[in-house]
């Protein structure tokens, strides 16, 4: 089982980044919860969503021992990193979570500045999908090219293709 949560700023693509995770982890057969949480204020106040993937059924939608988080801001590290399962995996974007802070020594910390590479690529909306891919590539959720066109495929679903998508999801996955 994994137990995940995506977190940061409202408008950064958190809850997208769940349902991402969730749409490719359905097609590729396995049982999956997606909860969101978010304040009323909505863009720029704090947004997370909790992921469980199973093979067998998922009894309970409760995240308590995180095994993969996706921390796009410094207050998601902060409320989310002691929920962490030891041995676990957080990808962390250093563009805003200040690099080289002390973490718990008992997870694995992937920093990756999220923001950054993806206002190089000229896609400032790819952010989450940097910071996810690298969380993906490290902890080893799906295979590469499951994630890619999982990725691929959530967009084209809803009518969204962005070619700028597609360097955010490389540059994540060479970050871990």
């Amino acid at each position: 089982m994994s137990d995940i949560i995506c977190s940061g700023f409202g408008g950064q693509g958190i809850l997208t980044s769940g349902l991402i995770l969730a749409k490719i982890a359905m097609e590729e057969g396995l049982e999956v919860t997606w909860i969101p949480s978010y304040g009323s204020e909505m863009r720029g106040g704090t947004a997370n969503c909790a992921v469980k993937i199973d093979r067998l059924p998922v009894a309970s939608p409760f995240v308590g021992a995180v095994d993969l988080l996706i921390a796009m801001n410094t207050p998601s590290v902060e409320k989310f990193e002691p929920m962490m399962r030891p041995g676990g995996i957080m990808a962390v974007n250093s563009s805003i979570v200040e690099p080289g802070r002390a973490y718990r020594a008992d997870v694995t910390v992937v920093e990756v500045p999220a923001g950054d590479i993806a206002d190089e690529i000229k896609n400032p909306r790819g952010a989450n999908l940097v910071a996810l891919a690298a969380g993906v590539a490290k902890s080893g959720l799906f295979e590469r090219d499951v994630f890619i066109k999982g990725v691929e495929k959530f967009f084209s679903d809803k009518g969204k293709i962005n070619p700028l998508n597609a360097p955010c999801l490389e540059r994540g996955w060479a970050a871990a």
